[in-house]
């Protein structure tokens, strides 16, 4: 594993004699210091009131490992988005019943997001955990078979009754959206841990530059680039290293079978159209605030060919890269993405890039704990 090579490296470069920080610019120090602290904090979300619950994690955690979602008993949550493969499958694209257009997204730390999926099609990560068991070609369910399931297995409502104080309800729709909301709140569990940057922006922080000094050379002359000259940090902001916004990155958008994606001019058509968004019934945030910038959303022609601005820690881990997966390593991403060409990095320059990207990859013991397989029964 890259963490692994990057622990030893870091180690190495600890050991050796006459290591120095570089000395950044205030405004460099500044900029650095806005990508953390991390953890960053995090409040339960509003909108979900099975939201950083015990019994809804628990529930959500086993709906994510379950099967049965998809009416094939071939497909589960975890198909596309593997624990040990970064929380995504190593494919260009996601391959449920059948191959999508679109590679799958991890979901470390979506617990951060604004908006959700390479779209933003979602508004609430509750919301965004529905669609693929819905979509013919990921899960291939529905909301009928969906609800059955729940009635009709008593593991899984006795799961839902202690998540939500009562019985899978009459409404298939209703069912749907609790299930949503405990996968949910077992996926905003999923967050990376501490990284060697993040222990090198601190140090900077209380000005240590002898435990400054540990960070490797080469991932300190690629954070200057990453905060001055590259401007990565303009779209990769802020600890999540993610303005969690939406960009074209000039990266083609053919899909098979002709046409192209239309990025986030669809989301904002399939967002209007979900009655699971946040201006619909299953809400749970009296006061609705959530719900306003889905309110304020609207479609404008820059939209088509936008995405999502992914975060960047673990990045090393969730490889190949960018909405389609047409890029398949970091090396190849700072080639060829265009606001890296137009300031011309050379070769050096380039590797020291990659070089603190790599550095974002959560150090060895600090990350996610494994799924709780086989699950303890549930008792009322």
């Amino acid at each position: 594993m890259k963490q692994f090579a990057f622990a030893a490296l870091l180690a190495s470069v600890a050991a050796a004699s006459g290591a120095q920080a570089v000395d950044f610019s205030d405004a460099e120090l500044r900029a650095i210091l806005r990508h953390g602290p991390w953890p960053a904090p995090w409040s339960a979300d509003p909108s979900n009131r099975a939201s950083a619950n015990r019994e809804a994690i628990e529930f959500g955690e086993h709906l994510f490992f379950d099967p049965r979602l998809s009416p094939s008993g071939k497909v589960l949550c975890a198909t596309c988005h593997v624990p040990y493969r970064g929380f995504q499958d190593s494919r260009a694209r996601a391959f449920g019943l059948a191959e999508v257009d679109r590679n799958t997204p991890s979901i470390y730390n979506v617990r951060y997001n604004r908006w959700f999926g390479w779209d933003g099609a979602g508004d609430s990560l509750w919301a965004q955990s529905i669609r693929p068991i819905l979509e013919s070609r990921e899960m291939g369910g529905s909301q009928a078979q969906a609800a059955a399931l729940l009635r009709g297995d008593a593991e899984l409502s006795c799961r839902y009754d202690k998540t939500f104080g009562g019985p899978p309800p009459a409404s298939d729709e209703a069912v749907l959206a609790g299930i949503g909301k405990a996968l949910a709140a077992y996926q905003e569990t999923i967050a990376t841990g501490r990284t060697a940057f993040d222990d090198f922006r601190d140090a900077l922080e209380r000005g240590d530059r002898k435990s400054a000094a540990l960070y490797p050379p080469a991932a300190q002359r690629g954070l200057r680039i990453f905060v001055g000259k590259g401007d990565c940090s303009g779209c990769h902001a802020g600890p999540a290293f993610s303005s969690g916004e939406f960009r074209d990155t000039g990266v083609p958008t053919d899909i098979s079978g002709g046409g192209a994606d239309p990025g986030r001019g669809g989301g904002i058509r399939k967002l209007q159209a979900n009655p699971f968004n946040l201006l619909g019934r299953y809400n749970d945030d009296p006061s609705g605030s959530r719900a306003t910038r889905t309110q304020r959303v609207s479609l404008e022609q820059r939209n088509f060919g936008e995405f999502r601005v992914p975060g960047l820690r673990n990045v090393a881990l969730t490889a190949p890269y960018m909405h389609n997966g047409s890029v398949p390593s970091l090396a190849d991403v700072v080639r060829s993405h265009p606001d890296l060409r137009r300031p011309h990095l050379s070769a050096e320059e380039a590797a020291d890039l990659v070089a603190f990207l790599e550095s974002l990859t959560e150090l060895p013991g600090a990350g996610v704990a494994p799924p709780k397989l086989p699950f303890a029964p549930c008792r009322r």
